[in-house]
């Protein structure tokens, strides 16, 4: 694309900080981290957690109980004070197992947004494994050799293999604390048939992933979670472990917990109140991964998912962005071909720049990642590759991505041509509906996959966008207008005319 034919735009840039912050609604609690930055470290400043086991207030089928949001709510409200005044950029709020599982959790998530003041995330089990190898890899010792860490929350267990920074095999089973607790010891009896039952359960989840997490694949074992640093402690400070977790202290735990007989009945050194009622949901989830995988001894570290999400909001204002290296990979790995998407995504932001002059730097970020990948799906059928395109962007792994943010990289791309009726729930959002026209022009203009001279055209936005082509252009270019004039009847179709 010929820079003089276009107007430039100017990056849009958020502004610095030197506080970051991280919201974490976990399964079992909701923690709120913020930490000072220095360079390119993150030096933690303040800590709160609120034990509000969200992962217990689903009710029979699937939904949130009022209680339970009513409980995540007023947390929200008190980690908001805190976050009050900080940028936008500065701030993640993640949600974890509960809120990917809850069938109400699209109704409650924009309450809670409302709340807390900061969008909501919720990440796949794949994208909360990254990040929690991304804080415990930034707490250990430099290493080039391999490592496991392990991460029982309250809804799920995240493993992960790997080396250095870099995380190379990733899993999340869906069973945790709260979820094993719930299924196994409802009551609060601690009995050897309840502990049998939970131990088979939790094995049959580890076995299946066993073969590319066992002992062979690392040197070195951690676990990182609420879960693991309650159950070190509880096993060296009552002698029943002489260091960190071993199979040996997790059974004479378990003997003195059937020994109690109840959760009620629990009284041992360093056994928290709030953590007494889900101990052993996550003792049995620990022993089970460490039979199945063979880990003799495994060493509580810090770090988690927090301190990843902390870490990654610094790489992506110190230009670090794993977002950006996921799209370089996708593009690679379906073979994009990287020129011509490269021209419509500098397009498509010259278009809806000048459509959506105050739109932030984030939403303009996200447009560019969807035209880089509109043609995802090429490989797989050229007639529908934007349906198979959109089909990957939503389901896929992408390190980097929340939930959301795939979802709407899937639309644009379901959108990027074609009939326009499938896009109504898009077409009623006014950013969405001005992202999907910036990129279905910038596909139609470059119709033809080649370098072609475009118009200087003008955009006059508002609510009866304008947009003027020289009609010198458009009778050198007789197929071009053919698809522009279309184009406009698509839109018109949909109560969206523009001229």
């Amino acid at each position: 694309m010929d820079s003089d034919t276009l107007p430039a735009i100017m990056p849009r840039t958020a502004l610095a900080a030197t506080t970051l912050a991280v919201v974490d609604m976990g399964s079992n609690s909701f923690r709120l981290e913020v930490g000072r930055v220095e360079g390119d470290q993150v030096f933690r400043l303040d800590t709160w957690r609120e034990t509000l086991r969200l992962g217990a207030g689903i009710d029979s089928k699937g939904n949130l109980r009022p209680e339970a949001r009513r409980a995540a709510l007023a947390c929200l409200a008190r980690f908001a004070e805190r976050l009050r005044g900080l940028h936008p950029s500065a701030v993640r709020a993640v949600a974890t197992n509960t809120l990917r599982v809850a069938r109400n959790a699209a109704t409650f998530l924009p309450q809670a947004e409302r709340v807390l003041g900061f969008p909501i995330d919720i990440i796949t089990g794949y994208e909360e494994a990254r990040l929690i190898y991304l804080g415990v890899a930034h707490v250990l010792p430099s290493s080039p050799e391999p490592r496991l860490v392990i991460d029982i929350g309250g809804g799920s267990t995240e493993f992960i293999v790997g080396r250095g920074m870099e995380a190379l095999h990733m899993d999340s089973l869906k069973m945790g604390c709260v979820d094993m607790t719930q299924r196994f010891f409802s009551d609060g009896a601690l009995t050897r048939r309840a502990f049998e039952a939970a131990g088979t359960a939790a094995r049959a989840e580890v076995e299946a992933i066993a073969r590319d997490f066992n002992h062979r694949h690392w040197t070195a074992a951690y676990a990182s979670s609420g879960t693991a640093l309650a159950l070190a402690e509880i096993l060296e400070q009552n002698g029943l472990s002489p260091a960190g977790i071993t199979r040996g202290g997790l059974d004479r735990l378990q003997r003195r917990m059937i020994s109690a007989g109840h959760v009620r009945r629990l009284s041992m050194a360093a056994l928290k109140p709030e953590r007494a009622p889900v101990l052993a949901g996550g003792l049995a989830v620990m022993a089970a991964a460490m039979e199945e995988l063979d880990a003799d001894r495994i060493n509580p570290v810090g770090g988690a998912l927090r301190l990843g999400v902390l870490y990654d909001l610094l790489g992506r204002r110190i230009q670090r962005d794993v977002r950006t290296a996921t799209v370089d990979q996708f593009q690679t790995r379906w073979r994009v071909d990287r020129e011509h998407a490269a021209r419509v995504a500098a397009l498509a932001q010259t278009i809806f720049a000048a459509a959506a002059p105050e739109a932030d730097a984030a939403t303009a970020q996200r447009l560019e990642w969807a035209a880089l990948l509109h043609e995802t799906g090429f490989s797989v059928s050229h007639t529908g590759f934007h349906k198979h395109g959109a089909y990957i962007l939503q389901n896929a792994d992408m390190p980097g991505f929340s939930a959301g943010e795939q979802a709407e990289l899937a639309t644009l791309v379901l959108g990027c041509r074609g009939s326009l009726a499938k896009m109504s729930g898009a077409l009623a959002n006014p950013t969405q509906r001005l992202q999907l026209l910036a990129l279905r022009l910038a596909v139609l203009f470059h119709h033809a996959r080649q370098a072609v001279a475009l118009p200087r055209f003008r955009i006059a936005p508002g609510s009866g966008l304008r947009i003027e082509v020289p009609a010198a252009w458009l009778k050198a270019h007789p197929l071009t207008a053919h698809l522009l004039d279309k184009e406009r009847a698509q839109w018109r179709s949909q109560g969206h005319p523009w001229r």
